[in-house]
């Protein structure tokens, strides 16, 4: 009777359903999966992480991670796209304020201010401020490198490599890391302004991880054309256009990423897996390459966003830059309604 029951609840492909990777992952038919390829939250302060501590970050990859090795199939792959670097503010890290020389709007320096000081010791910020014709705030943040506005009040932004986290769970599930790529994205938003007030770099790309479970691995070099291997079969870095605009999802990989790992690493009507699948692009994908899929999604506007798109695309198209298009057109039309 288990059994019975366990096949009447297991997750049906071509379907994407509403709800928590980590309960509806084990409802997944064991190694019925060919490739499973996702983009988990950044932990980056979007509104979907905003219940998630960096505990619950972490322990959320790990478990979808190992909830994933009985449903891959033997010599099939899970692969992650993720940017390697995080920032995210971080309670525990010293709070103190860089001293952005080139943003000064005068010219005082923290010794200026000690030299008067030392002339005048009962003087206080305020008599400091008229002395030196500025405010009291940069009178402060000159002698105590903070922002009386609510700088120092802040937590400072930590940097986390996430390379080694992702790959640890994988090896703890009984994946072995099997490639990577790197992502290259463009500078898409054409409305922002690509810089940063310290020496940090504008990160512009992000790394798919692609683990593989032990078992025989199909290669055949015939689902790539012969432009296609020379341009990004072997290569290990991708050069792929980022998505224009994320009004209705907060992050959104384009069209082309899912549908070169699908080509790459699955036969046509195998079963691709999104468990985070978000408005959809890896099931247009899966669909675009004459492959089966299954997604799941937590936030059901996304669901709903999804499967709209799915309804209104065309079996195996080969055109991934008219799906990103449709995309867009769909996004549109969701909003007016």
């Amino acid at each position: 009777m288990a059994v019975i029951n366990n096949i009447f609840n297991s997750l049906k492909p071509n379907e994407i359903y509403h709800g928590d990777s980590r309960h509806l992952l084990k409802r997944i038919e064991k190694e019925s999966i060919s490739l499973s390829i996702w983009s988990p939250p950044y932990y980056v302060g979007k509104n979907y992480e905003k219940d998630l501590s960096f505990e619950d970050w972490k322990s959320l990859l790990r478990k979808v991670i190992a909830f994933h090795f009985p449903i891959i199939k033997p010599g099939g792959f899970l692969a992650i796209n993720i940017a390697d670097i995080l920032c995210f503010k971080d309670e525990n890290m010293p709070r103190i304020m860089a001293e952005n020389i080139s943003r000064r709007k005068i010219a005082l320096a923290r010794e200026d201010i000690l030299a008067i000081k030392k002339k005048h010791p009962s003087w206080n910020r305020y008599n400091l401020a008229e002395h030196f014709g500025c405010s009291e705030q940069t009178i402060d943040r000159r002698l105590n490198g903070n922002n009386i506005r609510g700088g120092k009040y802040q937590s400072q932004t930590r940097i986390f490599l996430v390379g080694g986290l992702i790959e640890e769970a994988a090896l703890s599930a009984g994946f072995y890391l099997y490639d990577r790529r790197i992502w290259v994205k463009d500078a898409a938003w054409e409305n922002s302004r690509w810089h940063n007030i310290s020496y940090r770099s504008v990160d512009e790309s992000e790394y798919l991880y692609i683990f593989w479970k032990p078992g025989i691995t199909k290669v055949d070099r015939s689902r790539l054309t012969k432009e296609e291997w020379v341009n990004w079969g072997s290569r290990g870095v991708w050069k792929i256009s980022s998505v224009r605009s994320n009004a209705d999802h907060d992050s959104k990989f384009p069209v082309e990423l899912p549908r070169r790992a699908i080509k790459l690493f699955t036969e046509p009507r195998e079963i691709v897996l999104d468990c985070f699948m978000g408005s959809g692009t890896t099931a247009l994908a899966a669909i675009s390459e004459g492959r089966q899929y299954i997604g799941i999604e937590k936030e059901q506007k996304s669901v709903e966003i999804a499967k709209k798109a799915i309804e209104s695309t065309t079996p195996y198209s080969k055109e991934p830059e008219r799906l990103d298009l449709m995309i867009k057109e769909l996004e549109a039309s969701y909003r007016t309604e």
